[in-house]
């Protein structure tokens, strides 16, 4: 399963890359907004660094209009796979640009036929959100599990992008749902690392090897 970084902060995006195990950034409106920058340069940069899938997420409703943007958006980079929210309109869109060769990532998803609907409308990627899901109570870990099961059954070629995850286990758990990508903020990311048995181990190790040279 490949890690994403959910964020359009260029500094929290050069951080994780440094790691070496950064595969893709995503972002929406809401994230170019905190980050204070303007949108297409912004874009630009974080694929620069990345190297990778950079999620960029149109702002009209109409297909003609999603299209007219995602044109313009796919332009930027090579990198750039065109966000669109899983809506008629949406699935219309991703039909004309994906034929077009342009990766599409359907977003806002939130059940199994949403993602059907998406794949067969030629989406490169779909984005179920299991935090949402989680939050009105119903299991958003099974929705991935079930969205990556029917793609596996159907052989359909539309990547499963596990978003809005909230903490550690959900990463553990949308890679063994059968997610392809996992995308997170930046706090999460850091958490993946962190073990108290790590710090404890590396810090004895480090006594006594300072006793070894005395």
């Amino acid at each position: 399963m490949e890690l994403y970084l959910d964020t359009a902060v260029i500094e929290e995006i050069k951080e994780i890359a440094s790691w070496g195990v950064l595969s893709g950034v995503t972002t929406n409106p809401s994230l170019i907004l905190k980050s204070g920058r303007p949108f297409e340069p912004t874009i630009k940069e974080i694929c620069e660094v990345v190297k990778g899938p950079v999620s960029a997420e149109v702002t009209s409703l109409l297909h003609t209009d999603m299209i007219a943007e995602g044109r313009r958006l796919a332009k930027i980079d090579d990198h750039v796979v065109v966000k669109l929210p899983t809506t008629v309109e949406g699935l219309k869109a991703c039909k004309v640009l994906s034929s077009e060769g342009i990766r599409i990532n359907m977003t806002l998803i939130f059940s199994a036929n949403q993602a059907l609907l998406a794949a067969r409308a030629g989406a490169w990627c779909v984005s179920p959100f299991l935090g949402r899901v989680d939050d009105i109570s119903w299991e958003g870990m099974d929705l991935v599990r079930e969205i990556a099961e029917l793609f596996a059954v159907q052989n359909l070629p539309t990547k499963v992008l596990a978003a809005s995850i909230r903490h550690p286990r959900h990463v553990t758990d949308a890679a063994l749902a059968g997610a392809d990508i996992a995308t997170m903020p930046l706090s999460v990311f850091k958490m993946l690392i962190q073990h108290p048995l790590t710090d404890i181990g590396l810090k004895k190790f480090m006594e006594d090897w300072a006793k070894v040279n005395q």
